[in-house]
């Protein structure tokens, strides 16, 4: 109890953090990500909003990369930096842009996923990652 109010980190919790934290935002993402597949092969047309003009059709296939590729990454630590970013981008997108008329209440949602690939952007996978057993060999 003595250590519950320490500022100090301790690196093998902060991993384990990192790795809980990653599966779970990543795997909640998944749940947007799985439909959105499924939609783009498909048999029927794609219709989603573009809400930055570069058409449905890339728009949906950039929200499908992110959603469901890039939360793929980042659940085994892969390359998860890099993977951060077009999640964050959708996130913010979704948030800052299309729900922008539907107020904050359909706005907080994507903010905490976009928040959460930031904090994963700035920390990385942490020690129990792919991106970490690849940098070990590397070495």
């Amino acid at each position: 109890m003595k250590t519950s109010y320490t500022t100090n980190l301790n690196l093998q919790h902060t991993d384990i953090g990192l790795l809980i934290f990653r599966i779970g935002i990543a795997g909640l993402m998944l749940t947007h990500g799985v439909p959105k597949l499924m939609r783009f092969f498909g048999p029927d047309e794609i219709s989603f909003g573009d809400p930055l003009g570069f058409g449905p059709v890339v728009t949906f296939t950039f929200a499908v990369l992110a959603e469901f590729v890039c939360s793929v990454f980042i659940i085994f630590g892969f390359l998860t930096r890099f993977a951060a970013i077009p999640l964050i981008l959708t996130m913010a997108v979704a948030a800052l842009v299309v729900h922008i008329p539907d107020g904050f209440g359909k706005q907080e949602l994507p903010l905490l996923y976009m928040f959460g690939f930031i904090l994963l952007f700035f920390t990385g996978g942490g020690k129990y990652s792919l991106d970490f057993i690849l940098s070990k060999r590397k070495k």
